[in-house]
């Protein structure tokens, strides 16, 4: 028996080394795996084209391209999330508050105290993103319970440009008007949450009443400037993260857009 397996392993290696055209099954070959030269070339033109088309749905976000949207893009779950974790969201927000800063400090005020800026509260002076890390990063359909459950914790941070420039807009003598889309019933929690990360004297807090509840937001923060505008004040510049903040009647005379692809209110 051992005599046979010698034997058969010196026939199986006589032809494995020999020069003559061999039949490859004869004789298991060891598994080589070769790529295409430019595989990685490939791949990278896969991402780069991704990061392309996830940058230009962004900018149609930004720019109010699209037509109404309940989640960001599948694909560019990444995407959303590296950029609202980096530097690049940041320096995008420092960007709109320093334009805002600069246009705030050219306004000559009547000092009757009726000049107005009006900001939102969400994604404009406070961050969600501690919630919407928990969420896929407008990944999942907006679920107004678990929203709510977050907001009454009071534990949004402050969004930092926004503190400096509301700060600013203050001392220039400004009226500070806060109109947000949060309901009538948060207005403890709210004004806690602002005051504890640094926000102080506005002049007003406009929250949904029970009457503005299921009212586009549009609609619901047209009405509201109106009002201003029927007491007689004039709004002269409006911050906020959604095309909703800002369109409609009584505009300000200048709106300032913060960055925010997370989600959309119309």
């Amino acid at each position: 028996m051992n005599f046979f397996r010698f034997f058969l392993f010196l026939s199986l290696f006589s032809i494995a080394f020999s020069h003559e055209n061999v039949n490859p099954h004869i004789l298991p070959r060891p598994l080589i795996i070769e790529y295409p030269e430019n595989v990685e070339d490939q791949f990278k033109d896969s991402r780069d084209e991704l990061q392309l088309q996830c940058t230009s749905w962004r900018f149609a976000v930004e720019t109010n391209n699209l037509s109404p949207w309940k989640t960001i893009p599948e694909e560019c779950a990444d995407y959303v999330k590296d950029y609202m974790t980096s530097r690049s969201y940041r320096i995008d927000l420092e960007r709109v508050s320093k334009e805002a800063g600069v246009y705030a400090r050219s306004v000559e005020l009547s000092g009757d105290g009726k000049d107005v800026w009006v900001f939102d509260v969400d994604e404009t002076l406070l961050s969600n993103l501690p919630y919407y890390a928990e969420h896929g990063y407008g990944l999942e359909v907006f679920d107004l319970v678990e929203f709510d459950k977050w907001v009454e914790k009071g534990t949004a941070p402050a969004i930092e440009s926004s503190l400096k420039l509301y700060e600013e807009v203050l001392k220039l003598g400004f009226k500070i008007f806060l109109l947000t889309g949060r309901s009538e019933r948060q207005r403890t929690v709210t004004v806690e949450n602002l005051i504890n990360v640094g926000f102080q004297d506005w002049d007003k807090l406009i929250l949904r009443a029970s009457e503005d509840h299921g009212k586009l937001a549009t609609i619901y923060k047209t009405e509201k400037r109106n009002g201003m505008v029927e007491e007689g004040f004039r709004i002269l510049g409006n911050s906020g993260d959604q095309w909703s903040d800002l369109l409609g009647s009584s505009m300000s005379s200048r709106s300032f857009k913060l960055p925010n692809p997370m989600y959309y209110i119309p």
